[in-house]
């Protein structure tokens, strides 16, 4: 399964999603770590990750919405696991809270972008309103692009 062919089936847009909904656990969970963790932090800093991870819940409680509506079997979230990893994990350790939170809104950014244009490729009949499918994802990498823009805006200001 891959996010560079077109979604072929309820069953596989499902899986896609779940690797949706555990790139957003990760960013909610390493966003929130950080802020509670890291000592030092400046207060922007503190509140971009917040945001992220805030944000990172509403994305992931609309995937699964969606999931829920799909006619298809769950998948193992060991199984998730793998296929995230295989494909959107990042290529090198990143020092520093800032560089991890890019390097998380990147991969979810370019995972969003990747998975839109499969399924506007697609042929298949899905059992969810695919442009309102679409119109949801487009909205959450949106996020993901400004959520982008942020960190590196607070990087240079930073740098």
């Amino acid at each position: 399964m891959s996010v560079q062919q077109p979604v072929a089936s309820d069953h596989q847009l499902a899986r896609l999603l779940q690797i949706g909904v555990v790139l957003e656990e990760v960013v909610e969970a390493r966003a929130g770590e950080h802020a509670r963790s890291v000592d030092g932090l400046d207060s922007e800093t503190v509140a971009l990750l917040d945001e992220a991870a805030t944000e990172s819940a509403e994305h992931r409680q609309r995937l699964e919405s969606i999931i829920d509506d799909l006619d298809a079997d769950t998948i193992p979230f060991e199984e998730i696991k793998e296929l995230v990893a295989a494909q959107y994990e990042a290529e090198s350790e990143f020092d520093g809270v800032l560089y991890d939170q890019l390097c998380n809104e990147e991969t979810a950014y370019k995972f969003y972008d990747d998975l839109i244009t499969a399924i506007e490729e697609s042929d298949a009949e899905f059992s969810v309103d695919q442009s309102e499918l679409v119109a949801t994802l487009s909205a959450i990498r949106e996020d993901e692009a400004e959520g982008v823009e942020r960190v590196t805006e607070l990087m240079e200001a930073d740098g």
